[in-house]
């Protein structure tokens, strides 16, 4: 699907943009990507990362706030992923104009770029579980943007496009996330390992598992779904117990703008939800056109039904925790 394709991806030099881009250009034969983020620096090292792919790749500084140009940067594109965001829930709360800026009114900038773009066909944003339900501005402003994605399809009239979102939590490894975290206290001879709260959980995602479900999100994507990874859950404790044998556990409390679990689907999400064999699908509770129809081959789930890191039904334990570390590359 991607061979001979032209795929921009907003945000690109992020650790989701690197994995994409090695993904692709190992696995297809794409025609260009054009790595479109407004620091040059890391544009300059992403390059040298990806020398050998050179008459592959094109990098285009940009904002995704800038919509003169962005416009610019899609001419002849035919798929975009838009992974660009302010994603520090601190950062967020102390910036909220600027969060606001990018989050929000940046993928609006997506939007209007792709409906008036001649060639693009397929828009993929990545979302977050903070979307859902949100207690932060970070997932405030993600909720706007994923609202924004979908009601976009009411626009596309005839053209052939439509706009989807993959919606995952914290990646294995990611910055900011636990596991580095506890990496750098072990490494500074740490002998404990401080646990927000005992009852903490969290869904277990790789950035490619994130890869895979783009892919498959732009090959399957009508208009308006929400694309959901059927993943594992593990317990922080165990976590903590995975990467230091039998260090102490102080419960420190919940941080700010936290939460206990990953919700990926509400109940109330419940009723336009189908199952699937690796992959949940929320389908929009509206149709603005008639392309999208949605793919009624999997299971609807039962009203009521919600899945989060609390309530799954696949757990890790700690000697399958320890072996899935051995495969995550802390993002520096």
């Amino acid at each position: 699907m991607l061979n001979n394709k032209t795929i921009l991806v907003t945000g690109g030099t992020g650790s989701f943009g690197k994995c994409f881009t090695k993904y692709v250009l190992k696995n297809y034969q794409p025609k260009k990507i054009i790595i479109y983020s407004r620091d040059e620096f890391k544009q300059w090292m992403m390059a040298n990362e990806f020398k050998e792919y050179a008459d592959k790749l094109r990098f285009f500084i940009g904002d995704v706030r800038d919509l003169a140009r962005m416009k610019r940067a899609f001419v002849g594109v035919d798929y975009v992923i838009h992974a660009a965001a302010m994603k520090q829930v601190p950062a967020c709360e102390y910036n909220p104009n600027e969060a606001i800026k990018t989050n929000i009114e940046g993928a609006q900038n997506v939007i209007e770029a792709a409906l008036d773009s001649d060639s693009v066909k397929k828009v993929v944003a990545l979302s977050t579980d903070k979307a859902v339900n949100p207690v932060n501005l970070y997932g405030g402003t993600k909720l706007v943007s994923d609202k924004l994605f979908i009601a976009a399809n009411a626009y596309a009239g005839e053209k052939d496009i439509n706009f989807s979102i993959v919606r995952y939590g914290n990646v294995a490894g990611s910055r900011g996330s636990v596991i580095p975290f506890f990496h750098s206290v072990i490494k500074e001879g740490g002998t404990k390992l401080p646990i927000t709260d005992y009852r903490m959980t969290r869904f277990w995602i790789s950035l490619t598992q994130g890869v895979e479900l783009v892919i498959k999100a732009l090959e399957e994507a009508k208009g308006g779904e929400t694309f959901i990874s059927k993943i594992p859950s593990f317990k922080i404790t165990d976590l903590a117990e995975a990467m230091l044998p039998g260090c102490e556990k102080p419960e420190v409390g919940i941080r700010e703008g936290e939460k206990l679990h990953e919700i990926m689907v509400t109940v109330e999400d419940s009723m336009t939800t189908y199952e699937y064999e690796k992959h949940f699908i929320v389908y929009p509770q509206m149709v603005w056109n008639h392309r999208q129809k949605p793919d009624l081959s999997g299971k609807k789930v039962e009203q009521g039904f919600s899945y989060s890191s609390d309530n799954n039904t696949e757990w890790l334990t700690v000697e399958e925790i320890r072996e899935l570390l051995k495969t995550v590359e802390l993002e520096k």
